[in-house]
């Protein structure tokens, strides 16, 4: 885990960097200097005006969004921001290899991930947003006002987006991006297909150095630990798990006992998988996020915690000793990169074997739904939605799957044919 790289200060040479500073002014150089060479290429088209937007929210990220997320020390680099970086730089070039191969500019290729890229981004984020709102956005809505919780949202760097998000996201930019360049949807969509699944697995690496999308706890086999402040390691703080027990995640369910650590404080006190607490730390519970809350309590002051199901009588557990780090985890970031990137070499392999337009994209999200609905069964970040006792996550893998099992049925009723080939072949 590395969340922060480095450090850029906020001066140089006794001049600010943020805000109206240093960094628009070379922001504005370059802006003005790309749209002059945009337009001496090909005029003033849909396909350049499509650049003013982005150069616009780039200026006003500049201007008052790294000003308000910069710390004492200057603006931290972090590592889950590196690595987003990374992946759409990676993304990019990989598309504009297989760009020149069917044809298509640079130029096109450049604009088609500027409308791809940040709604796609955007799209992650809300995402996240929205499924994390209640324990994560309202809380800091409620204690600090309207100001923190719009800083909290946009403030990327520290992690915090989900996969499907960002691939709706991008769907809806690259939809605009071909009504304005009318270019055939299904040949840019196996065009892409690899580049997204590409920036899924370097991204992946940036949750490892962040510590989202963790693991659950992992006796034996590969396992990391991550260190205190970390998402795992609060998650099992307030699940109760340093104690010996787990609790739902959830904050808005019954505190039900999911798992029992053998030989732990919570074993030895007699307490099972399948006990409803009705009592915790001598007060009345009746859902999980109370719960939460007093196992946040008893172990950071390290009291001991009383403990009564219903129908048993109460029992005492001693206090914990804080540890140094987590308890070990699957490192399902790992597993999620490595997986993402078989599936991107995948896609490469069969590129040159499909007959229809659409078969590539069809495969990606076919196999990552399939990938990621058994990965969710290791993770603990996500609790079950709509009653089902599946993840959103997991949830939207079979809507997915369902999808693709349509538009495959819908490919191969199509006479072979692709609408992109190669120069040498026209």
């Amino acid at each position: 885990m590395l969340p922060i790289l480095f450090h850029i200060p906020r001066e140089v040479g006794g001049l600010p960097l943020f805000g109206y500073g240093l960094l628009v002014a070379v922001w504005a150089v370059f802006g003005v200097g790309m749209m002059f060479y945009v337009v001496r290429r090909q005029g003033w088209m849909a396909d350049t005006w499509g650049y003013l937007p982005v150069l616009l929210i780039v200026t006003a990220v500049f201007i008052w969004v790294l000003p308000a997320i910069c710390d004492s020390q200057g603006l931290p680099i972090r590592g889950y921001g590196v690595m987003t970086l990374l992946a759409v730089l990676a993304g990019m070039a990989l598309g504009a290899y297989r760009a020149r191969r069917v044809g298509i500019s640079a130029d096109t290729l450049v604009s088609l991930a500027f409308w791809v890229v940040l709604p796609g981004i955007v799209g992650a984020r809300l995402f996240y947003v929205v499924e994390y709102w209640s324990t994560s956005y309202l809380p800091v809505f409620e204690q600090a006002g309207l100001k923190d919780l719009l800083i909290s949202v946009v403030n990327l760097s520290e992690g915090g987006q989900v996969v499907y998000g960002g691939f709706f996201g991008a769907m809806i930019g690259l939809i605009g991006f071909l009504r304005s360049n009318r270019l055939p949807l299904l040949a840019v969509l196996d065009l892409i297909a690899p580049s997204l699944i590409l920036g899924v697995a370097i991204g992946r690496i940036g949750c490892l150095m962040t510590g989202c999308c963790f693991g659950g706890v992992c006796a034996h086999g590969p396992a990391i630990s991550f260190p205190p402040g970390s998402p795992a390691y609060i998650n099992q703080m307030l699940r109760g798990q340093f104690y010996g027990f787990a609790l739902s995640g959830d904050p808005k369910v019954a505190p039900v006992i999911l798992a029992v650590e053998e030989d732990s404080p919570a074993a030895k006190a007699g307490l099972k998988v399948g006990n409803r607490l009705v009592r915790l730390g001598g007060e009345d519970i009746r859902i999980a996020g109370r719960a939460h809350r007093i196992l946040e309590g008893h172990f950071v002051e390290r009291r001991p915690l009383t403990v009564q199901a219903e129908g048993r009588s109460a029992a005492s557990l001693p206090a914990v000793e804080i540890p140094r780090r987590s308890l070990p985890v699957h490192p399902t970031q790992i597993y999620s990169s490595i997986g993402a990137l078989l599936i991107c070499l995948l896609l490469l392999a069969y590129d040159p074997l499909r007959r229809r337009d659409g078969e590539l994209f069809a495969l990606m999200v076919g196999v990552y739904a399939v990938a990621r609905f058994f990965m969710e069964m290791l993770r603990t970040d996500e609790v079950p939605i709509f009653g089902t006792g599946m993840s959103i996550s997991q949830n939207i893998s079979l809507l997915l799957l369902v999808c693709m099992a349509g538009f495959w049925y819908y490919l191969l009723r199509r006479p072979p044919g692709l609408a992109m080939v190669k120069k040498a072949e026209r």
